[in-house]
């Protein structure tokens, strides 16, 4: 969309009054003066109009970042809201353009976009005949085909340490609500998911 300046917009108005002495600006100033104020605006509201079309999409969000965090369920009970304005608008992008599944794999992705490059998912399976073997470790029961463990591997770092915390915080006390909450809310409504942190 071209944006017109107030140049054009004015060139445009004086081209539209009825020709005559009573339009010539030197003989009366008053229409000049109407068609420079009007020109102004018009530029404004068609520079505003075009920002408002770079808002549609949200990685070119400037002014209307509450309004897409709005529609986007954020701030993230799960994330918690001390975010700066960049984590927020790369978080609003991410929600635009994700296109989430309900597989191992995804949840694997997911583990590791939160810091746990070493998580994997491990999906329990229900006894099959043909498919288990005799004296197989976790037989389990049927309600076993729903279970998955998300063995997350190293730990995220930043966790509490002595000399480093407060009078009260618990030691070696690790961030791991954030990946837990994500995990729990996206996985498929029929599973239970542990997670092992060894």
């Amino acid at each position: 969309m071209a944006v017109r300046s107030e140049a054009d917009y004015r060139a445009q108005l004086r081209q539209l009054l009825p020709p005559g002495p009573a339009w010539d600006p030197d003989v009366y100033p008053v229409p000049a003066m109407v068609v420079d104020a009007a020109a102004a605006e018009l530029a404004r509201v068609d520079a505003r109009a075009e920002a408002l079309l770079s808002e549609m999409f949200p990685g070119a969000v400037r002014e209307l970042l509450a309004d897409w965090e709005r529609v986007m369920g954020l701030p993230d009970a799960c994330l918690g809201q001390g975010a700066s304005p960049a984590e927020r608008l790369t978080e609003i992008v991410r929600r635009f353009s994700e296109v989430g599944r309900q597989d191992a794999r995804y949840f694997e992705d997911l583990a590791h976009r939160l810091g746990y490059p070493d998580a994997w998912v491990e999906a329990w399976r229900a006894p099959r005949f043909g498919r288990m073997r005799f004296g197989r470790v976790r037989f389990g029961g049927w309600a076993s085909q729903f279970v998955w463990v998300m063995h997350m591997g190293t730990r995220l770092p930043g966790g509490v340490r002595f000399g480093l915390t407060r009078f009260g915080a618990r030691f070696g006390a690790n961030p791991n609500d954030i990946v837990e909450c994500v995990i729990r809310r996206y996985a498929p409504a029929h599973t239970v998911v542990f997670f092992d942190y060894s």
